[in-house]
């Protein structure tokens, strides 16, 4: 089973309401961060393994059809070499609003990763190693975050082909990703979740103790 859907557009910029959304139009199961959180003893040292210049892809891939957000998202060159024929979707969002949101969820958590648990560390690791491969080293102020998440998305725009790219702001809704994929426009309304709020309450199980060792 190969990729037919992949998310090019970094976390916070609606990567969450994507996948509910590329579910629902039966282009799924879909890859997400979660997915990673969920099996760590698989996942993350597959994508170790990844951001050192090694993927398996198609173990990395194996029962997905889908994938967005990190740490897909790095890897937008290399996948469209694996999968050329690949649909590609660059979730946007005004990068001074993403700068903000990204540095009080993701950026806190990675930077306070050395008094995390144990059994976190690795996971840890890897997606701040997957993150600053992306263009988003530790240690970035606002505005260098804001110039990297530009970057990010010229460098997008200039690798895939213009007919395999969707541009995509979650609040546009079903209508452009249906019209890209193909799909008829669902009667539900377009999944909106995954708020800065949303992103400290939906985790629990192993990383519970994590996110509340943090202050938000």
């Amino acid at each position: 089973m190969g990729l037919k859907v992949i998310g090019a557009g970094v976390g916070r910029t609606g990567t969450y309401s994507l996948k509910l959304a590329i579910n629902e139009l039966e282009f799924g199961p879909c890859h997400h961060m979660e997915e990673v959180l969920h099996n760590m003893p698989v996942h993350v040292p597959l994508w170790s393994a990844a951001a050192a210049g090694e993927p398996e892809w198609s173990q990395i891939y194996d029962g997905y059809e889908s994938a967005v957000d990190w740490p897909t998202a790095c890897f937008f060159r290399e996948l469209l070499s694996e999968y050329p024929t690949a649909k590609f979707i660059l979730t946007e969002r005004d990068p001074e609003r993403w700068a903000d949101s990204f540095g009080a969820t993701i950026y806190k958590l990675l930077a306070g990763r050395d008094k995390a648990p144990e059994e976190m560390r690795a996971w840890l690791d890897m997606a701040s190693d997957v993150i600053a491969k992306t263009g988003f080293p530790p240690g970035l102020d606002r505005d260098a975050l804001i110039n990297a998440f530009i970057a990010h998305t010229d460098a997008v725009k200039e690798t895939i082909p213009a007919n395999q790219l969707l541009v995509f702001e979650v609040r546009q809704g079903w209508e452009p990703l249906c019209n890209f994929l193909g799909a008829p426009i669902p009667e539900t309304e377009f999944p909106r979740t995954n708020h800065r709020e949303e992103f400290w309450d939906r985790f629990n199980g192993k990383i519970y103790q994590l996110i509340h060792a943090f202050p938000h």
